[in-house]
């Protein structure tokens, strides 16, 4: 049976409640525990796979085909944990399931209410796979005080009154803030947040504070005190140079150990903590520096692709090189010459997103990475807009371009190399689609197997020729046009096990051009980057010593 934490935040967003229970969840992992960790969101949306990026982040990608907050990739990245379906829930995701139930005729012409039946679906949530592990990490987002996030707040009241003493705890997030003008660390936002979570029947067991400055031990005795918490359970989470030593930084400070003695494991076993420090010694020993151009079109807002940004330091840690990664809108190339913007710049990457904005910029930086010999990465889209400029350039078919955009237009506009997949294998069946589906969790989503080329670059890359990798897309490369395209140097190096989709596309005399349609930021980790992002870098790193 698990034992379980709760992760909650207050005083403001943002603090950090991912990162820290990805961290809390991985120092657990080096005392010998198993891990799951979880995401209780309160918005009504039923995932964020409709959100625009700016709205929410990049939305993460699960193997079972779930589209789910970024912060389930701070789990796996710092856990390799694979997060599941039943690892993200939405209060709209609550509230449908109940309505269902409701229509179904599951509650015998009951009043539906929040309590019991809203909390009582979101405990059932909470009770999935505790027999699987030691310890269970559930977050709930949003800030303690949120209205969305009540029916969540109670559901824990209740699941903690109801299990045996002793299985669960809860763990607080907030702020210290400092008044330079007083030159002090103020502790009533902390004391307010607690006497907030106390007002709805929960109280903390551990408090992590977030602070830009070391906190006194007056300040611990205060907090301790005032929010009824040992003072050894008060704990300083400061600012970290990289979030990859948030689990040295918690662990120097005994978040680990707080958590332990709340639930009475005495002696604890020891930390194996070497993973992490060979993490940083990579990260803070790099023997050089690459910069890397990321070619996207919601690049006002970096957590839209965080994974991207965390596989490019992964990459670099394999190389012992510093990632310099630079973000450019793609719609400037629409009215400007790139190779003033791109000439510095020792490898490309072209990441996914959706809709025709900005896709005739990705397309011009392909066409730079490919006629100026600049290591290129395409992802998703930027595999389809790599593409598309070799059709337009090299093949022959000067209005070559994807049916997304002539849907997205109203009218037929293009050649379409990139078509909408109506059709696919999913495990064992047949899934369609059509264009005029819902938009929510329709996609081609979660893990399919890829046959690669014997002998390809990519095949070298993965030391294997068959690979599983995760997917969010509805569009797809047309292989119709496939001879044309491998006769002029593009050739599909993978493809679907049954032949009919392109997975990868690469063009072997380049000195490293390759575009996938998979996502494989999704899957790398700082103790395990992925292989294609360890070899873009070090192609990079192959340019920079020619500069």
């Amino acid at each position: 049976m698990a034992r379980y934490v709760f992760i909650t935040g207050g005083v403001v967003s943002s603090l950090g409640k991912g990162l820290a229970s990805a961290a809390l969840g991985a120092l657990l992992q080096a005392r010998g525990f198993s891990v799951r960790l979880r995401k209780l969101d309160p918005y009504l949306n039923v995932d964020p796979g409709t959100m625009s990026p700016f709205e929410h982040g990049e939305v993460f990608v699960t193997d079972d085909g779930a589209e789910t907050d970024l912060d389930l990739g701070h789990y796996e990245r710092f856990t390799g944990v694979h997060a599941r379906k039943t690892d993200s829930v939405s209060s709209g995701r609550i509230y449908s399931n109940v309505l269902e139930k409701e229509r179904r005729g599951d509650y015998l012409g009951k009043t539906i209410q929040v309590i019991p039946h809203v909390t009582n679906e979101i405990k059932d949530f909470l009770h999935i796979g505790e027999d699987e592990v030691d310890f269970m990490l559930c977050e709930i987002g949003g800030t303690v005080g949120d209205i969305e996030g009540l029916p969540f707040f109670e559901a824990i009241r209740q699941f903690i009154h109801e299990r045996p003493r002793g299985e669960c705890l809860l763990m607080h997030l907030t702020l210290l803030p400092y008044l330079a003008a007083s030159g002090e660390l103020k502790t009533k936002p902390t004391q307010h947040s607690v006497k907030e979570l106390q007002s709805i029947g929960l109280a903390p067991d551990v408090l992590l504070l977030r602070s830009e400055h070391p906190i006194p031990d007056k300040e611990r005795e205060k907090i301790a005190l005032f929010c009824n918490v040992r003072k050894s359970a008060v704990i300083a989470a400061p600012d970290l140079k990289t979030i990859y030593d948030a689990p040295l930084a918690y662990h120097r400070e005994g978040l680990d150990q707080a958590i332990l003695d709340a639930f009475g494991i005495s002696p604890a076993p020891r930390p194996n903590l070497a993973r992490w420090e060979d993490v940083m010694d990579r990260l803070v020993n790099a023997e050089g520096e690459v910069r890397v151009a990321i070619v996207g079109k919601y690049t006002q807002l970096e957590d839209a692709y965080k994974s991207i940004a965390e596989a490019l330091t992964h990459g670099g840690m394999a190389n012992r090189t510093r990632v310099r990664a630079e973000w450019i809108d793609a719609e400037i190339f629409e009215r400007e010459d790139p190779a003033p913007y791109l000439e510095g710049f020792h490898a490309i990457l072209v990441p996914g997103g959706f809709g025709e904005r900005g896709t005739e910029g990705k397309i011009k930086a392909a066409e730079f990475a490919r006629t100026r010999g600049v290591p290129y990465l395409g992802i998703c889209l930027g595999m389809q807009m790599a593409v598309i400029e070799s059709a337009r350039d090299l093949a022959g078919i000067p209005d070559a371009g994807s049916e997304e955009f002539d849907h997205e237009f109203g009218k037929k506009r293009f050649t379409p190399v990139v078509y909408h997949l109506k059709e696919w294998i999913q495990g064992n069946h047949v899934v369609a689609r059509k264009v005029s589906d819902d938009k929510g969790g329709t996609m081609r989503l979660g893990a399919y197997t890829a046959t690669l080329t014997p002998g390809s670059r990519v095949a070298q890359i993965y030391g294997a020729t068959t690979i599983e990798e995760r997917h969010r897309h509805r569009y797809e490369v047309d292989t119709k046009y496939r001879d044309k395209l491998e006769k002029c140097g593009l050739i599909f190096s993978g493809m679907s096990p049954d032949g009919r989709l392109p997975e990868i596309v690469e063009i072997p005399d380049h000195p490293w051009f390759i575009g996938v349609q998979f996502h494989p930021e999704l899957k790398s980790k700082p103790f395990a980057p992925h292989p294609l992002f360890a070899d873009f870098i070090r192609a990079a790193v192959e340019v920079s010593r020619l500069v």
